[in-house]
């Protein structure tokens, strides 16, 4: 994989859920977190993930019960970590489609050596675009550049990643949370509709009524190609 794995990191204990965040991205992983399987969803309806670790005992939907719902429609990977150690619960977890199961407490070493062998595992991933066309602006992700009507167009870093971010999910709304997140540790959402509006103005014929980078009342942003 050439882009850093992403992980979603689900576990409703505020500490070990940090301390898990901060290891993997020490490791060299994107880590994303959920505090529970509700948040979990919407984590993964606008963003696609390389690897899940799931907690089984949260409060609500439970981990296996929100791994069997995945395994319906998704075939991301999931690591479940558990308490239960009885091996029919281990059992339970991979009739459901769960990939491996690591009981709490863990070394935090064996966590990455299990994650790093279930991502050797999984297909390679479908060829992303590497080019996205919006009315008279095309966007070049791999070299980052933007023409429109065969123009260069100036962007600042925080532009370019922001624009890059929508255009790997086209027409799917990403919210103010996750853009903050790929936009580094010094973004906000506030900076994120900073940067909405001024990317506006380079790309849309009338940046008051866009057409192509849209507010998705409730949820974000959506980059709407031709």
């Amino acid at each position: 994989m050439t882009a850093r794995p992403y992980i979603l990191v689900v576990d409703d204990d505020t500490r070990l859920r940090e301390l898990l965040r901060r290891y993997l991205s020490d490791n060299g992983f994107r880590v994303t977190t959920a505090s529970g399987a509700a948040m979990a969803r919407k984590k993964l309806a606008s963003l696609a993930f390389d690897l899940i670790v799931l907690d089984v005992m949260m409060p609500g939907e439970s981990g296996l019960e929100l791994a069997s719902a995945l395994r319906r429609t998704n075939s991301v990977p999931i690591l479940m970590l558990t308490a239960m150690g009885e091996p029919e619960h281990r059992i339970d977890g991979l009739e459901r489609g769960v990939d491996d199961y690591l009981p709490k407490p863990f070394e935090p070493r064996e966590l990455l050596l299990r994650i790093r062998t279930i991502l050797r595992r999984a297909p390679p991933p479908e060829e992303a675009p590497t080019e996205i066309t919006f009315g008279p602006c095309r966007f070049d992700l791999r070299r980052e550049v933007l023409h429109r009507s065969d123009v260069p167009v100036r962007l600042t870093a925080a532009e370019v990643q922001l624009l890059k971010q929508l255009a790997r999910s086209p027409g799917v709304a990403l919210s103010r949370e996750d853009l903050s997140q790929g936009g580094g540790p010094e973004a906000n959402a506030r900076a994120v509709d900073v940067q909405v509006t001024r990317l506006r103005r380079k790309i849309e014929e009338n940046p008051k009524m866009p057409r192509y980078l849209r507010t998705v009342r409730g949820k974000g942003y959506v980059l709407w190609p031709d």
